[in-house]
């Protein structure tokens, strides 16, 4: 073979252990780049899983802690596919000293009036995009078919108020009666019955 063939072939051969050194650099320069993303994007997703199992647990812990009615209004929620992030943030019961309603009425107090002004007024604070079921109850006082048009009829007049006076969409909030069927105290008494005709506001998100 000729000098200058030799000299070639040499060039090639150098040519392509080079190359393949410098393939071998490329590879492994790359994978490392993808094994390094890959850990990221799985700590990301990690992360995210546990955010989202604490997300629930506060959830379930606070569906655990909320009253019968207010689990009923989430399960309907769900349901009706009405909630975005499926949460139940907490109930408010219109039912004390400054917000009862009277014997066999359905209008709202001046006290009741405030109540609902400060309902409303956290809801806009709190600024988010909130489902509102808004419960009737009465005391067991009358017939059962009388009552549940009166726990309608109480619930009604908290959701007019609240869109009339406030602007909060009448499609973010529904309205169920319970009538009598579901008291929180002695409707054999007069301070039972009394803390029994009672509208309660289940928020969910």
């Amino acid at each position: 073979m000729q000098n200058s063939q030799k000299v070639i072939l040499l060039l090639v051969a150098v040519a392509l252990v080079a190359t393949g050194c410098a393939t071998k650099k490329y590879v492994r320069t790359e994978m490392e780049a993808v094994e390094s993303q890959v850990g990221e994007r799985m700590d990301g997703i990690e992360s995210q899983v546990e955010d989202n199992q604490s997300a629930i647990k506060e959830n379930e812990e606070r569906l655990a802690a909320a009253s019968a009615t207010a689990r009923d209004a989430y399960d309907r929620a769900v349901a009706a596919g009405e909630l975005a992030e499926g949460k139940f943030l907490y109930e408010t019961i219109l039912s004390s000293d400054r917000f009862r309603f009277e014997v066999d009425r359905s209008e709202l107090s001046e006290e009741a009036r405030m109540a609902l002004d400060e309902f409303a007024g956290d809801l806009k604070a709190d600024n988010e995009n909130v489902f509102v079921e808004i419960q009737g109850h009465t005391d067991a006082t009358g017939p059962d078919a009388y009552n549940m048009k009166l726990g309608e009829q109480r619930a009604q007049a908290v959701r007019r108020y609240l869109s009339d006076n406030h602007g909060l969409a009448l499609h973010r909030m529904s309205l169920i009666s319970y009538g009598e069927s579901a008291p929180v105290a002695d409707n054999g008494t007069r301070e039972g019955r009394a803390l029994n005709r009672r509208v309660s506001l289940v928020v969910l998100k």
